[in-house]
């Protein structure tokens, strides 16, 4: 996944869903199928399936076989297009810090 602005607006829409997020949190933990995804929500594991598919097209859950079961993780690069777009606000935030500081400085 790359660091454009059509990735991280792919990410930040599927992190939109409160429900997604729950999904990801539970996969921070560990590779899970459908079936223990849901066990730990209020919703159904096609829902679970649905809000899987989303997060996997957004580059942040992938899917593996394994045995007769499919098991999603969180995918450790996805987060890359996120966190780019982030640090664009982070260093925007660092340089108005800088400037107000410097200004203060040079008050006293």
């Amino acid at each position: 996944m790359g660091t454009n602005l059509k990735d991280s607006e792919a990410v930040l829409d599927a992190l939109g869903n409160p429900t997604r997020r729950r999904v990801l949190a539970i996969l921070r933990g560990g590779a899970r199928s459908v079936g223990e995804i849901a066990r730990l929500l209020p919703v159904s594991r096609p829902a679970v399936s649905q809000h899987l598919r989303v997060l996997k097209e957004a580059g942040l859950v992938r899917g593996r076989r394994e045995g007769a079961r499919r098991l999603y993780a969180v995918d450790p690069g996805g987060l890359a297009a996120l966190r780019a777009y982030l640090e664009l606000f982070w260093d925007t935030a660092l340089a108005a810090f800088k400037e107000s500081a410097e200004k203060k400085g040079g008050r006293r």
